[in-house]
């Protein structure tokens, strides 16, 4: 990926990572356009960084199919994509009140995923050269017990990930997988202290091993803890002090 001279589309970037890395890639000369659900911040956003837009509910098959028609009829340059929305809830599995988060986790984390990548494929496979990056997190690998859900789904993008880069060899389309540590978001909602990294230091880091070529999974120093735990027989160790926070 080069990212001086891509044009790029990220779902979910009108805040937090989505937004701070169109910003970072746009910063580094790419085209970018960003994808959210409220038109009226779409329209601010476009209107203070020059970004492309378009309105987008993961949620909704049929609004993701309408969403990549429309980028890539705007865009024909368009060679990346990166599949950033997500949600991020916690969960008492003691009580089946948690389904219904369980269920709105699936839809947006993974299926979401899946949906988006279907949609902007076929214009992918046809470019001289593409990027798939899909979004998982450390907590793929080393789950946060109070957010259940959100842990399996993003081990779903991982796995997904690895099937669909083998899938993809001796293709134009490239795979990369970020996987992010705790960062300093409102991914739990506004106001809710998440804790974790400064966005910015992370998406310094991020940049900077894009700008080197990064490997297939993209990690910062914070994420390599999560990521090899259970290689390095820490997991059981990790998952308890997560808990305890």
């Amino acid at each position: 990926m080069d990212i001086t001279n891509s044009t790029v589309f990220i779902s979910g970037a009108t805040s937090g990572i989505g937004l701070g890395l169109a910003l970072r890639l746009q910063q580094a000369g790419s085209t970018v356009v960003i994808g959210g659900r409220r038109q009226s911040l779409l329209d601010s956003l476009a209107a203070e960084h020059g970004f492309g837009t378009v309105q987008l509910d993961v949620d909704d098959a049929a609004s993701i199919t309408a969403a990549a028609a429309s980028v890539t009829e705007a865009y024909p340059a368009l060679d990346t994509i990166v599949t950033m929305s997500g949600i991020m809830r916690q969960e008492d599995l003691r009580s089946s009140a948690h389904l219904a988060d369980a269920e709105a986790t699936v839809t947006t984390n993974f299926l979401g995923t899946v949906r988006l990548v279907d949609a902007f494929l076929p214009h992918l496979l046809a470019q001289p050269a593409s990027t798939v990056m899909t979004v998982s997190s450390g907590l793929a690998f080393t789950p946060l017990a109070a957010t259940p859900t959100y842990n399996a789904m993003k081990a779903a993008v991982h796995s997904y990930t690895l099937s669909l880069r083998q899938q993809l060899v001796g293709s134009p389309v490239s795979v990369l997988e970020l996987v992010p540590p705790a960062v300093a978001t409102d991914i739990q909602g506004e106001g809710v202290d998440f804790g974790g990294m400064p966005l910015s230091a992370y998406l310094d880091e991020v940049v900077a091993l894009l700008s080197a070529g990064a490997s297939p999974e993209v990690l910062v120093q914070n994420v390599l803890p999560l990521r090899w735990a259970e290689r390095d027989g820490t997991q059981q160790q990790l998952i308890e002090m997560l808990a305890a926070h």
